[in-house]
Order: structure tokens, then C-alpha cells, then sequence
């Protein structure tokens, strides 16, 4: 049979989880080689049938059935560790002097799991691992094993017992893709160092050097078994099982137990696996056995053996007095942890007892009483324990934790404490019978307490004590702390850590502490009134204090003040010279006069950041800082009136702040500034020498504005009704948008053309008051490229063919009043001839003037007629021109259009793309255009007649239109490139015409139909 274990790699498998034949058992085993103690010997003799029959049996020995024997060990833990076949290996007989191999073939892993089966004894098929999974507890047992045996040969040593034969076999095979590399014993132990115990362990089973090095008792200081799965009830067999292998270490030969036995021999090293460890390794000097079963033998096996322990770690388990009186004899011990464990019987006081001890933390464990006689010790924790009395011998005792222990009496604390003179931190929190009483004998005791933790005593108002050395004090849920406590924790000069969190009875804080640093009040909800003088104070926490109304701060080192959410604070008073950042979000109650505090002059000379946030009562805002970076004032409905002197002011603002109608920004820092969110904003005065960026669309009762910002370069005014507009720059304006702004004249035009001479885009959509006068003056703007006139009534556009010689860009959308002899200079005499783009949709142009517009304009190259109730059809049969630089056609919703012919004689050999969507009464198309590629006819109904000669046609959107299938077979037969066609809620087209449509053009790849197939 097979255990998985580093010195039985060599073995053969005959069946992958299988069992062995028992002629082979004998071989199998002397492989093995176990040895464990004086024991070991007389096991190898018991496989060789050298042992006769009147040993006692199994069942004698352990007590149960054989069968419960395997469920004993089976629930040890130990089956996830992989077996690796020896097919896999090969070694080097170079090995011995320090010349490793390493291969790329993969191990084959074959772990052995025992059936919990109480009938059933025998072994089941096997899983399979990962070679590289994480190896648990029992890498380290077979480590162990593999150091203790001293006739075993590792498989991958030079003189392994099977390496010849692999050699003769393998080497063949894996010649060609082994590596060497010397490594010395330094280097070795060099990387070793950064491995854990696990890896430690995979790497000893590399070769003999390894093994070695890996060995090496400095990877070995700290010894951790914690969390070892073994049940009680498996412990006490393997008990039994260890005091009667010492006493009679024969056993009868009995066939059928032969493999039990096996497995008992493994599980029970697992049991001494601490004992093999701590006597290898005698100068560990840490060890873990938290959570290991039957802790109290393996801690007193372990601190018998290591004499240089120095910490000591165990819990969940019984500890009794031989643990107790063992650890007086570990004369190095320094550290002792002992957590969820019971001590003694429940009745009886326990003792520890040590000379050098200077840490010890026993909690959470179950105790009636508790003696502590260290001289050395300096700190003790009994926290969560539930002893009902403890005697402290511990006179350089410094820091003591007994939190949570509460069925220790009052009269138990206060002699625990003050039976330790050089106490400096006392953590009694929890502890409920705690009483002034006790405090004051603490303080008169214990003179150099600094630290205490009394939160959660109830009984406590420390009215009459007086801890004059205290720096650290925390009363978190203490009932009885109230204001009048506040005149004895004055006592306390050298505090600088309060804690009063929770006080439900406390309603004010007036302290005046020198080397105050920090303080914290959350959920205090009586509390209306906090006054802190201190030079030192750099941080205050005060938070969901629903009373608080008032606040006055004195301190040269507080840096960042937090308080949000304080509904009813309406007084803020601050004296904090070093003060940068300020949050008030959430302050609904704080009222206008919170400006001073922040504005020069108020206190905060070093203020940067001030946040008001949602702060509801604030209705004019004004600040004076020469500090000032960052404000925001978002939510803040009710404000109307704005004015900021900030000159470093980087950042504003203003979401949410519906109400502003004044706002007067001078001098401040800003580089760009969105007023679109202000709505009613009225009058803005703006003076920022940083300004690059203005966005006002969008403020649309704004009459008046000044404007002075040298840098500037884009303003967007778009939809605003502004009478009076300033603007003082000497930087590009390439970008100025001033549409929608019904009170916009023409003088206010003319002065704006005349401050910002390089403006290169204009847009004064919806500017209904700009005349002749107001155009006129665009001859400032040299650098003009794009003029938005929509939604005007201009009725003469001489001006800007006269002052505008560069433009490219033009729309006159709904321009309604525009004559049919407006645009005669464009294609009688030429002019704008840097002209590309015109926009003429949804005009009152006759059919006759666009005509001529598109025959003559030959450089245009993007032209809009959307919405032209005047256009009736798109004929250029009988125009036939050289050249027409024309791309872009768009012709959507012209309901009166019924017919487009353009005939190869157009010369539009640029054409390419035509919109005639929505043309409701649209009947006959007839498109011959080489470098066409876009067309769309979506939703023309009346569609009957398509006629298509466009080789490059890519996309064909015939949406919603009557026509038939026969008509569109005919039409894209020529479209050699088209791609998509589209014939979504054609009704005249059914799912077997998809077929038709794609013998008619292959080069389809895409038809969209709202049809689903045959």
C-alpha cells in the first residue's frame, strides 16, 4: 500500500490509489523505513516476520474495533498532500556535491484518502492534486520523518536505493532537458531565508543539499502547529496508543491489520510531530500551539525540551497545574499568550509564577481565580476573562488590561491596580462595578498613570478625582460623565487624547488644556456648546451632535476642522492660526455672519479649502481672503447674492445654487467658471487675470455683465438677454458665443468686435435685435471663419459679404425674413468665395433661388435645405458644369420635393452623401453619382421609382418606403460596393425577398428587416 510521505517517492504504483499485493508489502515497507524512537527498530522487525504472535492485538492496544482505529486517524487532516510516482524522477549522482538537477517534466500527484467508513477499513480510489498545492502540517511531518531516518535514502540523493535502475531507464528520455547550477551552502541559505515552513519543506525533498540547508536551525525559531484538526476523542487513543508503544513496543503479527497498523505508525508521529520538532530544534525560541487538541501535553513536552524558548503561544484547550509549575522552568520564557483556554479545574487558583516573564496576556479564558507572581513583568492583559478575584505580584508592572472582566468586583480592580506603583496604562472598560472610589485610589496610588480606558462604566463621573498626570483618557458610553466632569478632567493639564463618545448626559465642554491634541464627541445629543482652548489641538472630531449650536476653537496647530452634519450650529467662533482646510457640510442653521470668520481679519489667516455645502440659511455669501483656494457652495438654495475678493481663489462651486441673481467676482484666480447652473443670475461683474474659459449659456435673465479677463479665449453667452456686454481682453478669443440673447444691440456688438479683434467663431443664433450697424462692425474680425446668424430677422445680408471675406462656415437656419435677392451676391457676384458651408434649412427661399444657388456656387462643398417648403424638385438634367466641389447634400423633410434627377452631365463627382428623408411626397430618384456613397430615403412613403447608378453606393436606407422588391433588385444590380441595405417596415417587401435582394448584389453584408426569415 502507499502513504504519502518524501522518502517513498521511489516506490512503483500499480494502481493509481490502489492496493498493494501482499507479497510485495514486505519490500513496500522496508522502503519505508520508519523510525520513531526506540520503537522504530522493533516495527521494521514486526514487517519482516521476524515477530512472533504473542504480542497483543490491535484491539488490545488501542481499545475499539480496528475499524474505529482508521476513523481515529482518518480525521487527522492529513490527506491532501500529493504521492509522486518515480516515473517522473530522475537523479543525479552529482547531487552529493551540491550540483542539482532540475527537469521540466511535470510530477504526477496521487494523494491517498481514507474512507471514514466505521465498516470499512480498506482504502479508496484516489483524487488527484495539483503538485503545487499548498502543503499543510504534514509536509512538515514527513520532513521530520525524513531527518530522523538515518537509513533512508532520498530519492533524489546519488545513492538512492532505485536511482541506478531510473538512471538506466530515464536518462534517455530527459537527458536533453536538465539544467545544472551550482549553488553553495551561503547562497543556499541566503534565499532559503525568505521561505516559509511549507516551501521549506517542498525544497527538502529536492536533494540532499537542500535537505541540509533547509534544516538549518535558523529557519526554524519559530515553530507554529496552530489549528492542528485532531478531535478529543482521536487524541485520547493516540494517547493510549503512545504510552503503549513505550511500554510493550511489540505487537502481534495479525495479516488483516497489517495496513491499520501502517497507518497508525503515520498518525501517530502526527501526534509527537511537536515533541520530534521541539527536540530537533532546541533552540527555537517561538512556538505556537493555538487550537492544537490535548494542548496541555504538547506545551509540557515542548517547554521541557526548549530551553531558549522565549514565546509561548496556545489556547483553546484545558491548561492545569503541570503547565503552571513547567513554565517557572523555562528560564527564558519572555512572552506568554493564553487565549480561550479553561485553567484548572473551574475551583481552584491558578498560579503563574515566573522570574523573567515580561509579557503575559491570558484572555478570554475561564478562571475562578488567578495569582500573578512575576517580578519582571511588565505588561498584563486579563481582558474578557471571567475571573471572580486576581492578586497581582508585579511591582515594574506598567500597562494592565483587565476590560471586560466582569465578575471582578470593584474592591478586585482597585487592589489589582494599586498593588502596581509604576502603573501607566489601565484599561478597565466594560467593567461596570468600577466606581469614583476606586479612580481615586488609583490616582493616589498609581502616580504616573498616563493612559486610562474607562468606557462603558456607568458608575463613573470623576467629580472627585483628580488624574493629574493622565495624557490619554477615553470614556465612550459613560452615563455619568456630564459638565461638571469637565472641572475635574481640567485637573488633568498633561492630557492630550479625550474621548466622549456617547455621553448621553453631557451638554457642554469648556476646557482650557495646554497639550490638548486631540478630541472627539459623536453622538453626544445633548450636547449644545463646546469650547477648547488649546495651543497644541490639531484635531477635532465632532460629529451627529443634533444640539449643537455653538463653537468657539482657540489653537495654533489644528489644521483640518470636520464638522458635518450639525443641524442646529449657528455661532462659529475660530482662533486657529495654522487652520487650511474647513468642512461645514450640512450646517443648515449657519447664517451669513460665518463669512467674517473665514474673510481676513476672522482667525483663519492660513485658510485654503472651506466647504459650505447644502448649507440652506446662507442667503448672501461674501468673502476677503488673500489664502483662499477652494469653496464650494453647493445646494445652496437660497442664496441670491455673491462676492468674492479672492485673489488666489483657484476653484468655485455653484451646483445647485438656483436662486444667485448678483454675483461679483474681482479680483480671483479662477481659469474657468460655469454660471450656466445659475438660472436667475442678473448682473455679473468678473475681473480674473487667469480666465481662459467663460461658460454662460443657459443664465437667461442675465442683462448686464462685465467682463475683464485678459486671457481669455472661449465665452459661451448663448441664450442670454443681455443689454450691456463688456469685455476686456488683450488675449485670442477664438470662440465667442453670445446666442439666444434677446437684448443683444448692436452697440453692445460693436464693442465686443472691437475689444476681441481675433475672435474666430461667432454664433448670435437668436439675437433678434442685431441689425445692419451690428454686422457692419464684423470687419474687426479678420480671423472670422464661422457666423451663426439663425434664428434672426435679419433681411439684408450685404454686411457680411462685405465685412466677412474669410468666411467659411455661414447658417441662416429659420432666418424667415430673408429676401429671395439676400443671397444674389453669393451667385451672381461672387462673394465670400472662402465659402464651404451654408445652412438654409427650414428658409422661405423660392425654388427658382436655390436653383441657381446650386448651379452657380460650385466651390460650396456642405449644403442644408432642410425643412425648404419652397423646393420642388432637385433637377440638374439641364445644368452641365465642368466642376462642383459639392459633398454633402442634405434635403430632410422637404415636403414638396417629388423628384431628384441627377444624371452623370452634373459633373458632382465629389458627391457623397445625399439625405432626402422625410420627404413625404418624394415618387422618383434617379442618382447617377461615381463616388456616392451614402443615401438615405428613409420614410419617403410615396417612393415608387429608384433608379441607381453608383458603383461606390455603400448604404441604402429605404426605411418605411412603399417600395417593391422588384424596384430595389433593379436598382441595387448596379451598386457593385454596396454593403447595407435597409428595408425596416417596407411593407411591400416579405422575408423571402432577402434572398433576391442578395443574388441581385453580393457584396450585401448587412439587410436590416423588421421581417423575421422563412
Amino acid at each position: 500500500m502507499k502513504i504519502w510521505c518524501c522518502f517513498c517517492f521511489g516506490e512503483d504504483q500499480d494502481s493509481v490509489g490502489g492496493m498493494t499485493n501482499s507479497s510485495d508489502e514486505a519490500s513496500d515497507n522496508s522502503r519505508l523505513g520508519f523510525r520513531w524512537g526506540s520503537y522504530g527498530r522493533e516495527r521494521a522487525d514486526f514487517e519482516e516476520g521476524k515477530v512472533g504472535d504473542a504480542l497483543p492485538t490491535w484491539e488490545a492496544m488501542v481499545g475499539v474495533g480496528s475499524s474505529s482505529g482508521v476513523r481515529a486517524v482518518e480525521a487527522l487532516g492529513f490527506y491532501e498532500e500529493p504521492s509522486v510516482t518515480s516515473e517522473n524522477l530522475e537523479f543525479d549522482g552529482a547531487s552529493y556535491n551540491k550540483r542539482a538537477k532540475f527537469y521540466t517534466d511535470i510530477l504526477e500527484c496521487n494523494p491517498t484518502v481514507i474512507s471514514s467508513d466505521a465498516d470499512n477499513s480498506s482504502l479508496p480510489a484516489t483524487s488527484c492534486y495539483n503538485a503545487s498545492s499548498v502543503p499543510s502540517m504534514s509536509s512538515t511531518l514527513c520532513y521530520t520523518h525524513m531527518l530522523n531516518s538515518s537509513g533512508v535514502q532520498n530519492p533524489y540523493d546519488s545513492s538512492g536505493g532505485r536511482d541506478d535502475e531510473a538512471d538506466g531507464s530515464d536518462t534517455s528520455k530527459i537527458g536533453t532537458l536538465e539544467t545544472r547550477m551550482d549553488l553553495t551552502d551561503d547562497l543556499l541559505h541566503m534565499v532559503f531565508s525568505f521561505l516559509d515552513h511549507n516551501d521549506l519543506c517542498r525544497a527538502a525533498m529536492v536533494c540532499r543539499q537542500w535537505r541540509t540547508a533547509s534544516a538549518h536551525e535558523d529557519f526554524w525559531r519559530c515553530l507554529n502547529f496552530e489549528n492542528r484538526a485532531i478531535s478529543i476523542q482521536q487524541c485520547d487513543i493516540l494517547e493510549n496508543l503512545m504510552i503503549s508503544a513505550m511500554v510493550q513496543p511489540y505487537y502481534s503479527y495479525q495479516v488483516k491489520e497489517k495496513e491499520n497498523i501502517m497507518f497508525l505508525y503515520v498518525y501517530l508521529d502526527v501526534f509527537l510531530l511537536v515533541a520530534d520538532m521541539c527536540h530537533r530544534y532546541p533552540n527555537a525560541t517561538e512556538v505556537n500551539i493555538f487550537g492544537a487538541p490535548y494542548i496541555h501535553l504538547l506545551v509540557v513536552k515542548a517547554i521541557s525540551l526548549l530551553r531558549n524558548l522565549e514565546v509561548l503561544t496556545l489556547g483553546r484547550g484545558q491548561l492545569g497545574d503541570p503547565f503552571f509549575h513547567g513554565i517557572a522552568e523555562c528560564h527564558m520564557l519572555r512572552s506568554l499568550v493564553v487565549n480561550d483556554a479553561t485553567l484548572g479545574n473551574g475551583i481552584q487558583e491558578i498560579p503563574v509564577n515566573h522570574d523573567r516573564l515580561r509579557h503575559l496576556q491570558i484572555t478570554k479564558c475561564r478562571v475562578l481565580r488567578i495569582s500573578v507572581r512575576c517580578p519582571q513583568l511588565e505588561t498584563l492583559s486579563l481582558k474578557r476573562s471571567n475571573m471572580a478575584h486576581a492578586v497581582l505580584n508585579c511591582p515594574l508592572l506598567h500597562e494592565l488590561d483587565i476590560g471586560s472582566c466582569h465578575k471582578l468586583a470593584d474592591a478586585g480592580i482597585r487592589s489589582a491596580a494599586t498593588s502596581c506603583p509604576l502603573l501607566e496604562s489601565l484599561d478597565i472598560s466594560n467593567c461596570s462595578s468600577v466606581s469614583d472610589e476606586t479612580l481615586r485610589d488609583i490616582a493616589e496610588s498609581c502616580v504616573n498613570l498616563h493612559s486610562l480606558d474607562a468606557s462603558y462604566c456607568p458608575n463613573i463621573s470623576l467629580e472627585s478625582v483628580r488624574l493629574t498626570m493622565l495624557t490619554v483618557l477615553k470614556l465612550h458610553n459613560c452615563e455619568g460623565i456630564t459638565s461638571a466632569s469637565m472641572s475635574a478632567i481640567q485637573h488633568s493639564s498633561m492630557l492630550e487624547d479625550l474621548e466622549l463618545d456617547n455621553c448621553s448626559l453631557l451638554t457642554s465642554v469648556t476646557l482650557n488644556l495646554p497639550h490638548l491634541l486631540n478630541i472627539s464627541l459623536v453622538h453626544c445629543r445633548k450636547f449644545v456648546d463646546l469650547s477648547l482652548r488649546s495651543l497644541k489641538l490639531s484635531s477635532v472630531t465632532v460629529s451627529n451632535c443634533a444640539a449643537l449650536h455653538r463653537i468657539s476653537i482657540t489653537s495654533n496647530s489644528l489644521q483640518k476642522l470636520v464638522l458635518q452634519k450639525q443641524e442646529s450650529l449657528t455661532k462659529l467662533a475660530l482662533e486657529c492660526q495654522s487652520l487650511q482646510e474647513v468642512d461645514l457640510t450640512d450646517c443648515e442653521s449657519l447664517t451669513n455672519s460665518i463669512c467674517e470668520v473665514f474673510s481676513d481679519g476672522g482667525g483663519c489667516p492660513m485658510l485654503k479649502s472651506l466647504v459650505l455645502d447644502n448649507c440652506e440659511s446662507l442667503t448672501a455669501v461674501g468673502f476677503c481672503s488673500t489664502s483662499l483656494v477652494n469653496l464650494s457652495l453647493v445646494g445652496c438654495r437660497a442664496l441670491t447674492a455673491l462676492n468674492l475678493k479672492c485673489p488666489y481663489l483657484e476653484q468655485v462651486s455653484l451646483d445647485g445654487c438656483d436662486h444667485l441673481e448678483r454675483a461679483s467676482f474681482g479680483p480671483v484666480g479662477l481659469q474657468s467658471l460655469n454660471l450656466g447652473i445659475c438660472p436667475k443670475l442678473t448682473i455679473l461683474y468678473l475681473e480674473a487675470p487667469n480666465m481662459v474659459l467663460l461658460e454662460l449659456k443657459g443664465c437667461g435673465v442675465l442683462s448686464e455683465a462685465s467682463i475683464n479677463c485678459p486671457l481669455l479665449t472661449s465665452l459661451d453667452a448663448s441664450f442670454c438677454r443681455m443689454q450691456i456686454l463688456t469685455i476686456s481682453t488683450t488675449k485670442l478669443i477664438p470662440v465667442l458665443l453670445v446666442d439666444m440673447c434677446s437684448q443683444l444691440k448692436d452697440d453692445c456688438l460693436s464693442a465686443t468686435t472691437a475689444l476681441c479683434p481675433l475672435i474666430e467663431s461667432l454664433i448670435l443664433m437668436s439675437c433678434p435685435s442685431i441689425g445692419s450697424d451690428g454686422l457692419l462692425s464684423l470687419r474687426w474680425l479678420p480671423s472670422l471663419t464661422l457666423l451663426d446668424l439663425s434664428y434672426t430677422f435679419l433681411m439684408n445680408l450685404q454686411p457680411v459679404f462685405d465685412s466677412c471675406l474669410q468666411l467659411k462656415v455661414l447658417k441662416l437656419q429659420a432666418c424667415k425674413y430673408l429676401k429671395d435677392s439676400s443671397l444674389e451676391p453669393l451667385y451672381e457676384r461672387g462673394a465670400l468665395p472662402s465659402l464651404r458651408e451654408l445652412d438654409l434649412s427650414y428658409g422661405t427661399l423660392c425654388q427658382s433661388a436655390i436653383e441657381e444657388l446650386l448651379t452657380c456656387c460650385t466651390h460650396l462643398t456642405h449644403v442644408s435645405l432642410n425643412g425648404c417648403m419652397n423646393m420642388h424638385d432637385l433637377n440638374w438634367g439641364f445644368n452641365v458644369l465642368q466642376n462642383r466641389l459639392l459633398q454633402n447634400l442634405n434635403c430632410v423633410g422637404c415636403p414638396n420635393i417629388k423628384k431628384v434627377f441627377i444624371p452623370p452631365a452634373a459633373c458632382c463627382f465629389h458627391l457623397s452623401s445625399l439625405n432626402l428623408s422625410l420627404s413625404a411626397n418624394l415618387k422618383e430618384v434617379d442618382v447617377a453619382c461615381f463616388n456616392l456613397c451614402f443615401l438615405n430615403l428613409s420614410n419617403c412613403c410615396s417612393l415608387e421609382i429608384l433608379k441607381l447608378d453608383c458603383p461606390r453606393l455603400t448604404s441604402l436606407f429605404l426605411q418605411s418606403c412603399s417600395i417593391d422588391q422588384v424596384t430595389i433588385e433593379k436598382a441595387i444590380t448596379n451598386c457593385n460596393s454596396l454593403e447595407t441595405l435597409d428595408v425596416r417596415f417596407c411593407p411591400k417587401i416579405c422575408s423571402v425577398s432577402m434572398v433576391s435582394l442578395r443574388a441581385a448584389c453580393p457584396s450585401l453584408k448587412r439587410i436590416f428587416s423588421s421581417l423575421s426569415p422563412p
